[in-house]
């Protein structure tokens, strides 16, 4: 195992633009995962805010934690929408800071590593083909 982990870091280390396109392939998964967090939001989260369009306009009006707790109780399905929305926002909000502040980890730049191995051994017949090409162009 280590020794094929050495063997990866060498053939990391032979080809200058792996880096750029690792990031490349990175930003498209996140690009990727921001449309399904959007796609979450304008369906699953939009439709059970209408479905508690009269609970939320009378917290708007009396604020109180006990009114939000009952939202959550009695529409429990409404409950668990809102909290997959939130949910799915919060780990990309965590994931994108992440990477701002400490960069890639070496469990993520691996599994990347190997998906863009996949990339180069199937050629242009991959979807991400052409976004890896257009990395090594520029």
């Amino acid at each position: 195992m280590e020794e094929a982990h050495r063997n990866h870091r060498a053939r990391e280390s032979n080809q200058p633009g792996r880096g750029q396109e690792l990031e490349a392939l990175r930003q498209a998964m996140m690009r990727t995962w921001w449309r399904i967090c959007l796609c979450l939001w304008l369906t699953v989260g939009l439709g059970c805010l209408w479905w508690v369009r009269g609970d939320l306009i009378e917290i708007s009006e009396y604020f109180t934690w006990a009114a939000v707790r009952s939202i959550f109780l009695y529409s429990r399905l409404a409950g668990v929408g809102i909290a997959l929305c939130v949910g799915v926002t919060f780990a990309l909000l965590v994931s994108e800071s992440r990477q701002i502040l400490w960069g890639m980890s070496a469990e993520e730049r691996s599994r990347l590593s190997a998906q863009l191995d996949r990339i180069h051994a199937q050629g242009d017949s991959h979807p991400q083909w052409h976004l890896i090409h257009q990395v090594k162009e520029q």
